[in-house]
């Protein structure tokens, strides 16, 4: 094979090369492959990050925290002869609903970080007052 055949040969694998990454690139099924594989990287990623663990636990530790509390304050003016303690406890109740609600959707987004084994002062779901 000749230098210039050579020459040419290169030049037509480079140019499919280019047309090949820019198709693959720029298309549906390209970008689906990047940010799949990029999710998989992020997933071990945060997995492996102490920090990440520690703040997903805080977070649902402060959410149970306020949860609780609502709770409480729920149970106690439910049942009150004074409608404004009634209110406080209702107003307790829709927190308490609220927080269960963003709570439960947080530990769906992230139970990747603990892969089944939830610590045991977290828990996998929050109940709602009715």
């Amino acid at each position: 094979m000749s230098f210039e055949k050579f020459e040419k040969l290169i030049y037509v694998l480079i140019v499919v090369f280019i047309v090949a990454f820019l198709l693959w690139a720029f298309t549906p099924l390209g970008r689906l492959a990047v940010n799949e594989r990029m999710y998989e990287i992020q997933k071990v990623d945060d997995a492996t990050r102490y920090k990440t663990r520690k703040t997903v636990e805080d977070t649902c530790r402060a959410m149970i925290s306020s949860y609780t509390s609502d709770s409480l304050i729920y149970e106690q003016y439910k049942d009150s002869d004074n409608p404004e303690k009634q209110s406080w406890g209702e107003q307790a109740r829709i927190r308490a609903n609220k927080t269960a609600a963003s709570y439960n959707e947080f530990v769906l987004k992230n139970s990747f970080v603990w892969k089944g084994n939830i610590p045991k002062d977290i828990k996998s779901e929050l109940e709602y007052i009715r």
